[in-house]
Formats: structure tokens, sequence, C-alpha cells
């Protein structure tokens, strides 16, 4: 029965991640062709947050309280499942709210409620992981929902600006980058690093060196924040901060990586060859994240990479498609919440195949904008990979549905 409520839960969400696609089908339609209808800056607000809400933190609380479902009341259970279904509900009036007027009294109102409903979980989850001492990941997880909670001063200060109409840039983009980088470094990848680890503990595999992997990921999440906000001109002795914080992070993925090679993954968790492609696409993901983060240590690569719009979009697509959504979608996948049939297999390698072209193309143009070279006709190519992208996640919610019915 538990089982099944995540199961149902979990296409919800993949529901979730196909508007999320299907906005960026129109937003790139809008962008290529002419559609007089619907403001695109309000298209931007909606596609944003249903995603880090509707979709992202969704999964991400439903998959995290699936590790602990066994070991908490049924009554615990059930609260969290009104949790969920209030921030549903929520997200769902944020993205009519932001298509609708943008940032207004109702977007702001629910974009609140949304960060309320993060503490309510934050607390509830914190609450149990304090009693239950030996969950595998357990670390990861409390460090995550932390940084979750930390991000939200971000999202605070932001809807004071936009309610109050009195925009300074730089406290806008420190602002906004202070929320991304918490919620893409912090929340997002802490709790998937802390699901796989879970994962792998249950499948009888051990990292040896985990607690020293998450100390310098954890501890080097807080100054590395100064990476988005090199553009201050910040004092050398927190420009120093900053690069030994990043280069601790490089190292971590080094011995993170290493440790995993070592185990010989591949064969200890007996993959097919779907799970297999969809761990070397997260993980290749995850190592050009980091690369191109310690390579913005370096002035003139970060002057590029803050002064080309297309570079930024390229870079935030990797880290919320490339490597996010597709670990979602893998652990789920692992799990068996979608299940291995060929129909949803085809499902996957559409979705992960357009990923990769989307992410190829974006860093394309975006290397292209640094000599103001123009591709041709790539906002057409865009139009027509974010339509693969949303026939795979088609294809992938049928076949789950499907099968889920006749077993």
């Amino acid at each position: 029965m538990i089982e099944s409520k995540t199961s149902q839960w979990i296409n919800k969400c993949l529901i979730n991640l196909f508007i999320v696609a299907a906005l960026g089908v129109l937003m790139r339609y809008k962008i290529a062709f002419e559609f007089p209808f619907f403001s695109q800056k309000n298209l931007q607000h909606a596609h944003s947050h249903f995603a880090f809400n509707g979709w992202v933190s969704l999964i991400l609380m439903i998959l995290l309280v699936d590790t602990i479902k066994n070991r908490i009341t049924e009554t615990s259970l059930k609260s969290f499942n009104i949790l969920f279904t209030i921030s549903l509900i929520v997200s769902y009036g944020m993205l009519i709210s932001f298509t609708m007027q943008g940032y207004g009294i109702y977007s702001i109102v629910l974009s609140t409620v949304a960060i309320f409903i993060s503490f309510w979980f934050a607390w509830h989850f914190f609450t149990i992981l304090r009693e239950i001492k030996d969950i595998p990941g357990r670390d990861w997880m409390l460090a995550a929902i932390f940084f979750s909670v930390l991000s939200s001063l971000g999202t605070f200060w932001l809807s004071v600006m936009m309610a109050s109409k009195n925009l300074d840039q730089h406290a806008y983009l420190a602002s906004l980058y202070w929320y991304l980088h918490f919620q893409y470094n912090g929340w997002f990848f802490l709790a998937c690093v802390g699901l796989f680890i879970n994962y792998l503990h249950l499948n009888g595999i051990n990292i040896s060196n985990e607690k020293q992997i998450f100390y310098l990921f954890a501890i080097s999440c807080v100054p590395t924040y100064g990476l988005s906000i090199l553009w201050l001109n910040l004092p050398n002795w927190v420009y120093t901060l900053i690069i030994l914080a990043t280069i601790a992070q490089f190292y971590a993925l080094i011995l993170m990586f290493r440790q995993l090679i070592k185990l010989k993954l591949f064969n200890e968790l007996k993959l097919d060859f779907v799970a297999k492609i969809l761990m070397v696409c997260f993980a290749t993901a995850l190592t050009i994240k980091f690369s191109l983060q310690f390579g913005s240590l370096f002035p003139a690569i970060s002057k590029f990479a803050f002064g080309f719009r297309h570079i930024v979009i390229a870079y935030l697509h990797l880290v919320l498609l490339a490597f996010t959504s597709v670990f979602l979608i893998s652990y789920s996948y692992f799990k068996g919440y979608i299940l291995p049939s060929s129909s949803a297999k085809l499902g996957i390698m559409l979705f992960v195949l357009g990923v990769f072209l989307n992410e190829l193309l974006l860093a394309t143009q975006g290397i292209a904008s640094i000599s103001y070279t123009m591709i041709p006709f790539v906002n057409e190519s865009l139009f027509v990979i974010s339509i693969l992208i949303s026939l795979g996640l088609v294809v992938l919610i049928l076949a789950n549905f499907k099968h889920q019915k006749t077993t």
C-alpha cells in the first residue's frame, strides 16, 4: 500500500515535469516564431517556479520520506501526504498566477506559502531523523533540508523588492543567486547524493570515506556562494576562501568517483542497459558542473560566464535538467517506481537524448555568443529539441500508468 502511494506520487511528479517541458516548448515557440498570447517573462517565471516547486522539491520530499517510510507511524505518513497535497495545489496555483500576472499579489503570496511548506517539511523531517540515527545518507539529507531553509532568505528578499517595486540591481542579483546556489548546490545536490548513498547501502554497497566526502561538500557549500557574486569585487581574503572551498568540492567529487569506480557499481548493482546510460549521463553532467565551477575561479572565464546570458542558461539547464532531473528519473527507475517496460525505456531514452541535444546546442550557442557569432536556425532547433523532451516524457508517463494498471 505504501509502495503504491509512492508510485502514484512519482507519476504526479512526472506529469509536473511534462508541464515544465511543455512551458519550455511554448517559450521556444515564442522565440522562434510568433505567438501573441502570454508574456514571455511571465512564462519564464511560471516555468522556473513550477520546475523548482512542482517537480524537483516535491519529488525530493517524496523520495526522502520514502527512505524512512518503514520507520515511522501511519499518522506521520498521513501528515506527509497532506503536506505533499498542499504543496502540489500551491505549485499549480503558482503556475497559473505567474503565467497570468508574473510577480503580482497572488504569485507572491503563493510563493511565500511554498516557502512555509518547505519549512514545515524541513522541521517534520528533521524531528524524525533526530530520533532515527541509522538511516544511510542521513547526514546528507539533514544538510540538504538545512540549505533548503537557508535558500529561502534570498526568496524573501526578492519578494520584498518585487512587492515594493524598489529594485537595486546588485541586491536583486545577489538575492537571486543566493536562492539558486543553495537550492542547486545545497538542497538539490545533497539530497540527491543522500538518496543515492541510501540506495547503495540497501544493495550492500558502502563508500568507505563517505564522511570525509560529505564534510567537504557540506562545509564548502556556503563559501562557494561567492562564485555567484565575484562581480562584487570581493576582498582578497574572501576570494581566497572561495578558491579553497571550490578546490575542496572538486577534490570531494574526485574522491567520490574514485570510490564508485573502485566498487564496480555496474556489476554490483546488476544494472540494465538503460540504467547504465542514465548513471553515465548524470555522472557526466555532475563532472561538467564542478569543472565549470572550478573554471569560474579564473577572472577571464568568470567574466564570460556572467557576461553572456546564453552561457548562464546553459549552466542552469545543465544542473536542473542534465543532472538533477536525470538523476531523479534514474533513482525512480532504480527503485522500481518507474517500471522497466519497453515503452518506459523508450520514453526515458528520448528524454535523455533531448536533454543532451538541448545542452549541447545551448553550450554551442553560449560559446558562439562570446565572439558574437550567429548560429543559423538555433531557435528553431531548440524548439524541436524541446518537443523531443516533452515527447519522451509523454511516452514515459503513459507507459508507467499502463504498466502499473496491469501489475
